[in-house]
This record gives structure tokens, C-alpha cells and sequence, in this order.
């Protein structure tokens, strides 16, 4: 589940300053710079290939939550604000400045007045309006901008490059939203399109890279948008991008990926793991690498499954899972295991290493107070019952399965069976949806704390069947002030209760590693550990 999503945000002049001073996200390995030898002069023109382990089937960026696929459809649209990755600042884009009300229930942008769409509509504040305003109706792949625009009274159009976005109480993360693919801005044309046609036939942007062909589950192709020249205030190049074209090929096996890249079928490969680093390093490739922030790569509990209701059976599991191991065993090189719900790169980020320790000394007399006895197959039982848990996943990580079958040897060392199932990737969030499910693996990236109220407040989606408790008071208050230190007090406060109820298992923080050939340059992740790819070029 990178599966939830991305988040690019907004949380965020009181705002700009609460993520200027919180979020500090830096790369490692080879980084987030130029991938080449740095020497080259930038050179227009080229096909950059790049092969991904798999395809979310939606090609609206409103929807997808895969990063394999925000990849390439990120690329279509524009958003209104954009965040830099090494200050968390808050920068233009189709927005040339904005105002923030002092209660930031309210946030006026003033939009460039030279932005066209690739069927030739001009980007106008009632544009901005439609899409807002058509966002609930996006259904369950929508969760993540619904998220965003939980709360809002109205979006009104003031001028004619003027619009004005009003909450019903303080919303301190939607500045940083309006940076996310979640809120790119699409055409009005394109967004009178059902859901379902927006996903499968694309949408209308005013993106760097226009959709040109799509063959769900082979290959997704991007032309370059002729006549380009309102890109993001932080790019480097203005005007067109510098490639002629992006092709996006599926390669599901992590192997033939890599092997593709050294003969030089492809220029750059997602989701390089750890079997393949050393034959990758040193040549004419380069690892690039940076931590995703936002919600770990955890365990989704279902708290409210007979079994998952007792906190001890929770914290059991918690305490049994050995994530250092998993880190070191299955991940890239440089993987953090978790020590917190949170990645150490998301704003307001707590360490609660200690209370997230492998300890099956602690986790069997959890058990044992629950009513959970051994049996002789080692599988504890209850009034006749296995103590099972079946765990959803999807493919769209080469990492997945490993770590699972990891986990389901640590779990049943201290008597907890566990059923491996995969799920398609268009299958993962109807499933969460349902409640029918006893845990999924998965990660949410955002490079806000905010993510935390998408994911488990009770007022929200709620996948994992979050009890109402004092957690939502602390999300809730957290989307309300403007002040960063009390607002760091109460994400502190949030992680702290999710982790000690163990309402969901963090696991491992995912770490996104590509593996780029030395003929692509400024190939650069952005705040949310993604790519835009407008100032990329080969030469």
C-alpha cells in the first residue's frame, strides 16, 4: 500500500513558516541532484524509458495513490503551490501568491494569467472551483484529496484569476495539500468526466507532458507539451521541458528491471532492492535514494475484528515483530526499521524507538493474559478458535512479500498464524473500504503530519476501524492552530497514542531507491519522495 498516498500537501504567513521549520527532508546515497557526472550542458530532445514493477490502472492523478504510477501521471498536471524538498517551503506555481487568513479557515490564491490546459481552456478561477468542488464525488480512490478538502464551507470564484477557499475551522495542512498531485488541477472538460473515465481514459492537465498512449499493465507514453512556460517557481529551466518523451514499461520482476538498465534498454528503474545494489553500483549507473515521509510501511490493523478489539492482542503483535531484522534483511541498503508511525523525514516527527523494540518476552504474556493458550502445534487457541490473522498485500513493491514472510515466521514464534493474501492493486482500497479484512500492509507518503488525520481519524475513511478516543481530539486540534509548537505538541501526542494502542504495527520507513543510467541528469525526487521530470534531460 504505497498505496494509500502521496501528499505533497499543504499544510502550510503562518503556515509557510510552520513548514518551513518543520520539514527538513534530505536525500542520501547519491541523492536528489544530478544523476550524471554534473559536466554536460543541458541538451533538449530524447526518449527517457523507465521501467516500474507495476500499474495502479488509473490514470488520474487525483486518484492514484501507487507511487509506480504517480511517476508518470504527476507529470500531466500542475497543482497550484509546489514544496521545496529541502526547506519544506511553501513556493508558486499556477498560484503566483496567496493569502492565509489568521485562523487559516480561509486561503485566496491569485493564479498566473498565462496557464493554458492541453485542449487549449485557459486555467481560470472557476476551473480551480470545478475541480475542488467535483473532488468528493471521486469515490474511494479519492481518499487522499478528500482528506485535504474535509471541512470546506466553499470555493469561490472573486475574480476572474481569483479564488477564494474557506473551512468551516482551522485547516493549517491545506496550503501544503495544494502542493500534492492529489490537488493537481485538471481542465473543467476533464473534470465533468465520471471517475471511472478519468482513470481509465486520462485527464486533461496543463502539465510539462501530455498522455499519448496507454496500455494498462505494459507501457504509459507522455509527449512533451509544446508551448509549456508556466512550470513550478523552484524548476531550474523554463519554458518546455527538455525530453521530447516518457515512456513508462511495467516490468513486474525487480531483476529483469535491473538487468534492463545495464544493457541500456531502459534509463532508469523504480524500486531497486537490496539483490540487486552490487551489481547495480559502480558502471554507468548511479542508486539514488531518499526516505518517504508520511505513515511507515506497516501493518493496517482492523481494530474492529473480534480478535483485533483486545489491545493486548495488538501490542502483542507489536512487540513481536523484529523490524530491524526485516530491515536489514529484505530492504535497500540505508532502510530505517520504524520507530514511530511516522517517517523520520515528516514534520513533527516523535521517536518512540523504545516502545517499538522486538520483544517476544513481552508479547507472550500479552497473550497469555488474553485468554490465548499454546497449543501443540505452537498455534495458540482460544474457546476452540486459532489465534489467525490474514494479512492483504498488494504487488506493487518487490519488497512485500519477503518482509511479509518475515513477519509471518516472528509472529508465529509467539503463537500467531498468519495467511498471506494478495490482493490486484485496483482491489486493495474497495477491500479497506468494506471492513471486511483483518490487517493490510502498506504506507501512506505526505510530507506533512496531517497524514495522520487522513489515515486514522474516525471522522474520516477509518480503514483500520480506529475506536473514537482522545486521538481524534489531538488530530483534530492539530488541523486547527497555526501555532507550531503546540501543533508539534499534539502530533507528538497523536503518534504517541496510535503506537501505544497499537492501533497499526509501523514496521520498516520505506526508502525509495532508483537506479538511473549516467546519461540521465537532474532526474530529482521531490518533497514527497516522488519525481518531477521537467528538468530532467540525456545527453
Amino acid at each position: 500500500m504505497t498505496t494509500l498516498p502521496d501528499v505533497r500537501s499543504t499544510r502550510w504567513a503562518a503556515l509557510t513558516a510552520l513548514v518551513t521549520t518543520s520539514v527538513l527532508l534530505t536525500a542520501c546515497g547519491s541523492g536528489g541532484g544530478d544523476s550524471g557526472s554534473g559536466t554536460g550542458r543541458p541538451e533538449s530532445g530524447g526518449t527517457l524509458t523507465f521501467a516500474v514493477g507495476s500499474d495502479a490502472g488509473c490514470l488520474d492523478p487525483q486518484q492514484v495513490a501507487s507511487n509506480e504510477t504517480i511517476y508518470s501521471v504527476r507529470q500531466i498536471v500542475d497543482s497550484l503551490t509546489d514544496q521545496d524538498p529541502r526547506t519544506g517551503k511553501i513556493v508558486p506555481w499556477l498560484a503566483e501568491s496567496w493569502d492565509v487568513s489568521p485562523d487559516a479557515t480561509a486561503f485566496t490564491f491569485r493564479l498566473r494569467p498565462d496557464v493554458s490546459f492541453s485542449d487549449g481552456s485557459k486555467l481560470t478561477a472557476q476551473v480551480v472551483k470545478d475541480n475542488f468542488d467535483a473532488v468528493p464525488r471521486l469515490g474511494a480512490l479519492g481518499t487522499l484529496a478528500q482528506g485535504y478538502l474535509s471541512g470546506v464551507k466553499s470555493t469561490a470564484v472573486t475574480g476572474p484569476l481569483t479564488v477564494k477557499v474557506t473551512f468551516g475551522q482551522p485547516n493549517a495542512q491545506f496550503l501544503q495539500a495544494t502542493s500534492t498531485h492529489s490537488l493537481g488541477i485538471e481542465s473543467s472538460a476533464s473534470v465533468r468526466r465520471t471517475p471511472q473515465q478519468k482513470c481509465g481514459d486520462g485527464v486533461i492537465g496543463s502539465g510539462p507532458f501530455v498522455l499519448k498512449r496507454y496500455v494498462q499493465n505494459q507501457s504509459l507514453t507522455l509527449a512533451k507539451r509544446t508551448g509549456y512556460a508556466w512550470g513550478s517557481s523552484r524548476w531550474s529551466k523554463k519554458g518546455e521541458a527538455y525530453l521530447d518523451k516518457l515512456v513508462f514499461k511495467v516490468v513486474p520482476e525487480a531483476g529483469v528491471r535491473a538487468g534492463s538498465l545495464q544493457s541500456g534498454q531502459v534509463d532508469a528503474i523504480s524500486s531497486v532492492g537490496k539483490a540487486n545494489e552490487a551489481a547495480l553500483k559502480g558502471g554507468q549507473v548511479s542508486l539514488q535514494r531518499r526516505a518517504n515521509p508520511g505513515v511507515v510501511f506497516g501493518l493496517g490493523l482492523n481494530n474492529s475484528r473480534p480478535i483485533l478489539k483486545d489491545a493486548r492482542v495488538r501490542r502483542a503483535i507489536l512487540y513481536a515483530i523484529d523490524r530491524q531484522q526485516i530491515a536489514d534483511t529484505v530492504f535497500p541498503t540505508g532502510t530505517r526499521p520504524a520507530t514511530s508511525i511516522l517517517a523520520h523525514t515528516t514534520p513533527d516527527y516523535t521517536s518512540l524507538a523504545p516502545d517499538l523494540t522486538s520483544d517476544a518476552a513481552k508479547a507472550k504474556p500479552l497473550l497469555d493474559a488474553a485468554g490465548w493458550q499454546a497449543d501443540s502445534d505452537g498455534i495458540r487457541t482460544k474457546d476452540g478458535k486459532k489465534l489467525g490473522l490474514t494479512i492483504n498485500w498488494i504487488p506493487n513493491a518487490d519488497t512485500n512479500q519477503p518482509a511479509l514472510e518475515l513477519i509471518q515466521q516472528q509472529l508465529k514464534a509467539v503463537g500467531v498464524q498468519v495467511t498471506l493474501n494478495q490482493l490486484q492493486l485496483t482491489q486493495l482500497t474497495p477491500t479497506l473500504q468494506s471492513g471486511d479484512y483483518d490487517a493490510a500492509w502498506g504506507n501512506v507518503t505526505r510530507a506533512d503530519p496531517d497524514i495522520l488525520r487522513s489515515s486514522f481519524s474516525t471522522g474520516l475513511a477509518n480503514f483500520y476501524r480506529v475506536p473514537t478516543s482522545g486521538l481524534d481530539t489531538a488530530l483534530t486540534a492539530q488541523a486547527a492552530t497555526t501555532d507550531t509548537a503546540k501543533r508539534k505538541q499534539l502530533i507528538g501526542q497523536a503518534q504517541r497514542l496510535i503506537v501505544s494502542n497499537a492501533y497499526y504495527v509501523p514496521v520498516v520507513e520505506l526508502q525509495t531507491q532508483l537506479g538511473v543510467s549516467k546519461r540521465v541528469h537532474d532526474l530529482n525526487f521531490d518533497a514527497s519522495s516522488r519525481l518531477q521530470l521537467h528538468d530532467t534531460w540525456i545527453g
